[in-house]
């Protein structure tokens, strides 16, 4: 077998993670849109549920279903990253909303960057690491978005059929990482799917790809 069917093969049989992953991002992604409260408390109790549920689905997936061995442990210490901030928001859930931007920052900051990494250390190997860089990419947004947002905005507005309201920084925040959560999670069924889908011929991956196999029985 050629390094690059290797490669297709094995990006295929990776297809359940994705799946996996996408799961609480969409359940983050439904409760923030069908939920009226907005608050601090509501946030970190859906961000941590989901990013707690996300690192364990993902520290499960990347065991059973990724075979590169140095990915696996960037995908490992993100997992266990996911489940440190997700259990610290659950652990915290009243700190209000200062608590709030500092854990989605401190996570999206760290599983970002490792995800990135992932991505860009097997570009050119790999059909997956397209997919890692972009989802890194995305995270970092996430947590340049929260960092800018000032947490003492407060604007009032009509509101629907002129009801007076507020547009504070807690709307707009628990807005974002639910808008993140929803955004990803799509992405990540999509790309599930195509993995799942896809011939596993050479066409399937990039032109450039490496002579060496993902499967860790040869160092990358």
């Amino acid at each position: 077998m050629t390094a690059i069917q290797h490669d297709a093969e094995s990006s295929s049989r990776y297809w359940p993670v994705p799946i996996l992953r996408a799961i609480p991002l969409l359940v983050l992604g439904m409760v923030t849109t069908f939920v009226s409260d907005h608050s601090p408390n509501i946030g970190l109790a859906t961000f941590g549920g989901t990013t707690l549920a996300g690192g364990l689905l993902l520290a499960g997936g990347t065991y059973r279903w990724l075979d590169d061995r140095a990915s696996r442990l960037l995908f490992f210490v993100q997992a266990g990253v996911s489940v440190v901030f997700g259990g610290l928001a659950l652990a915290f859930v009243g700190g209000g909303l200062v608590t709030l931007v500092a854990l989605v920052t401190g996570w999206a900051v760290i599983t970002g960057a490792l995800e990135l990494v992932s991505g860009l250390r097997r570009r050119r190997r790999s059909a997956l690491a397209r997919d890692w860089t972009l989802l890194g990419a995305a995270t970092l947004v996430l947590a340049l978005v929260y960092i800018l947002t000032p947490t003492d905005y407060a604007k009032p507005f009509g509101g629907i059929e002129h009801v007076p309201g507020t547009l504070t920084s807690s709307t707009i925040l628990v807005g974002i990482v639910g808008a993140y959560g929803a955004l990803v999670g799509v992405f990540l069924v999509i790309q599930g799917l195509s993995l799942k889908w896809q011939t596993g011929t050479a066409e399937s991956l990039p032109v450039e790809a490496d002579s060496n196999p993902i499967d860790g029985a040869h160092r990358p």
